[in-house]
C-alpha cells in the first residue's frame, strides 16, 4: 500500500470536490466517447473536476466547452513504447493533480489505468465490454488489471457473468450499468410523419401494409434466415398484409444476403421479404414498424436494437440468448402486466413464428400498454442522464468506502 493510498483511506472524499480522470480510446464521435462526455458533464454539475485522457477527436471541443479538461494520449494502443509513454504521462498528471479516481474504458485504457493505479494508489474503475479475444497476448494482463480494479462496470449481467468466470473478479466489485442510447434521437415525439412516409416510400411499402422490422447487419450469427422460415409458417397460418423488412448492411456477407432472398423465393414468400440495406434514419424506421424482430443466434453482449426499439415504443420479438432476455422483459421472468416483448428459442423458426403470432394477436389496448411500458423502460434504463448518474453512484460509493 502506498502513502497516497493510506492517506486516501484515512480521509475519503465525497464526489463534490473530487477529481475523476477518464481514459478512453479517443474523443471520436462514437458511443464510448459520448458516454465519457456525458459522465464528465454530470461530474461537473456535481461539483467534481472532470478530466478525459485520449486521442484527439471532434468531441474534444464539446468536452472543453462544458468545462471539462483533456489530456492528449496516443490512441488505444498495445505498442509497448506508446503504452509506456501513455502511462508516464498519466502518472505525472495523477501525482501532481491529486486525482481520486481513474475510470478506464477499454482494454488498452484498463492496462494503462492499472499501471497508474499501482504506482499512485489511485482507485481504478474499469469498464468491461466482453472478452478481449481468444489467444490475445494481453488477455492475461488484462484479466489481472480487471481483477485488481476497485470496481468493474459491465454493460449486462451476461457480460458480468463472463467477467467473473473468465477473470475471477470479486462479484462485490462488479456493477451492471447498461450502455447508453440517444433517447433524444430515438424518441417518437421527434419523428414527424413525413420522415415515416419517406422511409415507407423508400421501402416501396403499399398502403396499409404492416412492417415487421428486422434491424442489423445481415450475418448468419444474427439468425435472419430463421425469419424467412417463420414467415412461411405464419403465411400458411393466414398472416396477410405484412412485409418483413431487413434493414442492415448486406455487403459484408453478400452470399448470405442473397441466400435470404433466394430462400424466401423458394418458399413462395419472396414478395413478403424485403432487403433494404443500411437505413440512414433508423428512428423513422422503428416508427414505421409494427413489430421489431431480433432473431440472434450468437449471444449479443447488450442488445442495442432492442433498446432503440423500446425507446421508440415498439414491441420486440427476440431470441432468448446472451443479454437479450435482460432487456426484452417477458414472462415468466416478469408478470404478464410487465411484458414489453416476446422471447423465443434461438435458431428455432417454429418458436419464432409462435412468438410473432402472439405479438400479432395481442389486442389493441394491450399493445398500447406494452408500447408505453417499453418507452418508459428505455428512458429509465438507457438514457444518457441515467447512465451517467449510475456511473457517478459507483464513484461516490468508492469515495465513501475504506477499501
Amino acid at each position: 500500500m502506498t502513502a497516497a493510498d493510506t492517506d486516501r483511506r484515512v480521509a475519503p472524499r465525497t464526489l463534490p470536490g473530487a477529481t475523476v480522470l477518464q481514459i478512453v480510446r479517443s474523443l471520436a464521435d462514437d458511443e464510448p466517447a459520448r458516454a465519457t462526455v456525458d459522465v464528465a458533464l454530470a461530474l461537473l454539475r456535481s461539483g467534481a473536476r472532470a478530466i478525459v485522457a485520449g486521442a484527439d477527436g471532434p468531441l474534444v471541443s464539446e468536452l472543453q466547452g462544458i468545462g471539462g479538461e483533456w489530456i492528449r494520449l496516443a490512441g488505444a494502443t498495445h505498442n509497448p513504447l506508446s503504452a509506456r509513454r501513455n502511462v508516464r504521462t498519466l502518472e505525472e498528471f495523477v501525482a501532481t493533480e491529486r486525482v481520486d479516481i481513474v475510470h478506464a474504458r477499454g482494454v488498452a485504457a484498463t492496462l494503462s489505468g492499472a499501471a497508474v493505479s499501482t504506482t499512485t494508489g489511485t482507485w481504478l474503475v474499469s469498464s468491461y465490454g466482453g472478452p478481449a479475444g481468444a489467444h490475445r497476448w494481453y488477455e492475461r494482463g488484462y484479466g489481472r488489471a480487471l481483477a485488481g480494479s476497485a470496481r468493474v462496470i459491465a454493460h449486462s449481467a451476461y457480460v458480468a457473468n463472463d467477467l467473473m468466470a473468465r477473470h475471477k473478479v470479486d462479484p462485490e466489485r462488479v456493477t451492471v450499468i447498461r450502455r447508453r442510447i440517444d433517447t433524444q434521437v430515438f424518441d417518437p415525439a421527434q419523428i414527424n410523419p413525413a420522415r415515416v412516409a419517406t422511409v415507407r416510400r423508400a421501402w416501396k411499402m403499399g398502403r396499409g401494409a404492416r412492417v415487421f422490422l428486422v434491424p442489423g447487419r445481415l450475418d448468419p450469427r444474427k439468425g435472419q434466415l430463421t425469419v424467412v422460415d417463420a414467415a412461411r409458417m405464419l403465411v400458411t397460418g393466414g398472416l396477410k398484409d405484412v412485409v418483413f423488412v431487413f434493414a442492415g448492411d448486406d455487403r459484408p456477407d453478400a452470399e448470405y444476403a442473397q441466400m435470404i432472398t433466394s430462400h424466401a423465393a423458394a418458399q413462395g414468400i419472396g414478395t413478403m421479404i424485403r432487403r433494404v440495406g443500411t437505413c440512414r434514419d433508423m428512428p423513422a424506421a422503428y416508427a414505421a414498424s409494427d413489430i421489431v424482430i431480433i432473431p440472434a443466434i450468437e449471444a449479443p453482449t447488450f442488445g442495442r436494437a432492442a433498446a432503440e426499439a423500446f425507446a421508440m415504443g415498439r414491441p420486440v420479438v427476440a431470441s432468448a440468448v446472451g443479454a437479450l432476455p435482460e432487456i426484452v422483459r417477458a414472462p415468466p421472468a416478469v408478470p404478464e402486466r410487465e411484458r414489453i416483448g416476446w422471447l423465443c428459442a434461438p435458431g428455432d423458426p417454429i418458436d419464432l413464428a409462435r412468438a410473432i403470432a402472439d405479438a400479432v394477436e395481442t389486442d389493441t389496448a394491450t399493445r398500447r400498454a406494452i408500447a408505453a411500458a417499453a418507452y418508459r423502460f428505455a428512458r429509465d434504463t438507457f438514457s444518457p442522464a441515467h447512465i451517467a448518474a449510475r456511473t457517478l453512484a459507483v464513484y461516490a460509493a468508492l469515495l465513501r468506502s475504506n477499501v
